[in-house]
Parts: C-alpha cells; structure tokens; sequence
C-alpha cells in the first residue's frame, strides 16, 4: 500500500515537465517530485502515473516508490512565481509523487548510453502495455540511479480513460507507437521477457494496485473497468508483442 506523507517545503521547481512537477520536502524528511492534482492533466495523470507505475513495481522493474502526499493551503506561500502558486492552489489536499533519486542522471542515446537486452524487452512489453507514449529518445523517462536503470512518468500511460468512447479499442490495440521506443533497438527478446512478466499479473494484483487510486480521483464505479481492460489486454498480449517485434525488425 501506498504511504501518505505531508508536503512541509517547496525545494525547486522541475520546469522540464509540462505539467511543473516540484522537488518538495516532506514531514519524513524524504524528498520526492511532486506531481499536481492540479496540473492541466489533472486527476487522470495521477491515476496513469498510480496504476503504470505499481504494475512496473509489481512487474520487478525499478520505478521510484510512490507515495501520496497532503498539501495544504499555507503550502508555497511565499513562493513568489504566479503560475507556481496557483498551481499550489488548485492542488490542495491529496496529490502523488515519486521518491526523488539524488544524484540520478537521464538515459542519453547522445552520451552512448546502452541498456541490457533482456532490461530493454521487459520495459518495451510494460510499456507497449500500459500503452506508454511517453519513452522516447526526446523524452526517454529514464534514470540512472547507482548503476540500475529506473522508470519514470507514467502520467501519459492509459491514454484510453481520456475517451471511454473508444476504451475498447485499448484492449487487442498493438500499439504501434511503440515503434518510437527508446530502447527497442536493444530489446532482442521481447516475446520471452513478456511471458515471464505476464505470469505476474492477474486479475486480482491489478484489482489491488487499481483499488489504491483515491475516490477523489477515480469514481468507484471506474474502477473494475480498469481491472476489466488490463485484464482482457493481457490475455491478448500477442497483439502487441508481435507489433514490438515487426516495430524492431525495422531498426536492425
């Protein structure tokens, strides 16, 4: 389960981000990057950045721990930008954020950065299924922390809660995005990385990482939607697999 913390001091700013995370202080003494509830993706990314992130946990792959985080409205005060502070305002009470990794430098093709073959295919079948946009050679959301590559920003995952019109779609899709992938070019065995992640997910593991989103954030009546979704894409995680594998086979 997910610890709550509460915010006591607003360290920097992350302006990279579109949605201006901050590097917060928290009552544990920990620091963590913070992401709004009330950032212009709203709730929606938090719920993305909650469930992508907790299946990558549950899946063994390094994401920063995730905790809730209480701010409250004397928080920021004094900080003297305007887009900051009614940031700060629209975010009262219960936001996210990720274990801030000190130290950690991003994964840069340019600098000759490589990753592990095995490494490489079990990030590209997590990310082909949360259906992660968001791990680009621009925008790789990648860390290198003590040796060990960890996974970042999930908000732009399970992009389908933005058009339940079309949420069906999310289940056999192939994802062909996935052809932008940073780390496809290494990710020799994507089909035999996937089978041994898909034996760690079931419906129940994905109902208990789902029931962790906050009602503020996800009507209870959503939920085993989500459960329902990821449960039947899995089932037919062939789909996107073979789009990973044809999506490669164009690179080398």
């Amino acid at each position: 389960m997910l610890r709550t913390i509460r915010a006591t001091r607003y360290v920097t700013p992350l302006r990279e981000g579109g949605s201006l995370p901050a590097i917060i202080e928290a009552d544990d003494l920990g620091l963590y990057v913070l992401k709004f509830r009330g950032a212009g993706q709203g709730p929606l990314a938090l719920v993305a950045e909650l469930i992508a992130g907790e299946i990558g946990r549950a899946l063994g792959l390094n994401v920063p721990e995730l905790v809730f985080v209480e701010v409250d409205a004397a928080f920021g005060r004094n900080e003297p930008d305007e887009e900051i502070r009614d940031l700060l305002r629209a975010s009262v009470g219960l936001n996210l954020a990720l274990d801030y990794l000190p130290g950690s430098t991003m994964f840069d093709l340019a600098a000759g950065d490589t990753a592990d073959a095995r490494l490489a295919s079990q990030v590209v079948w997590f990310d082909a299924f949360v259906t992660n946009v968001d791990r680009t050679v621009k925008n790789p959301n990648l860390l290198y922390w003590h040796k060990a590559l960890y996974l970042i920003d999930h908000g732009a995952a399970l992009y389908f809660h933005h058009n339940w019109q079309n949420a069906e779609q999310f289940v056999e899709s192939a994802f062909p995005l996935i052809r932008d992938h940073v780390l496809l070019p290494w990710a020799a065995v994507i089909e035999e990385a996937g089978a041994g992640l898909s034996e760690k997910l079931n419906p129940a593991v994905l109902s208990d990482i789902v029931e962790q989103v906050p009602d503020a954030w996800l009507p209870a009546a959503k939920r085993s939607t989500y459960v329902d979704l990821l449960a039947r894409r899995l089932s037919v995680s062939h789909n996107f697999v073979q789009e990973a594998i044809r999506a490669r086979a164009k690179l080398v």
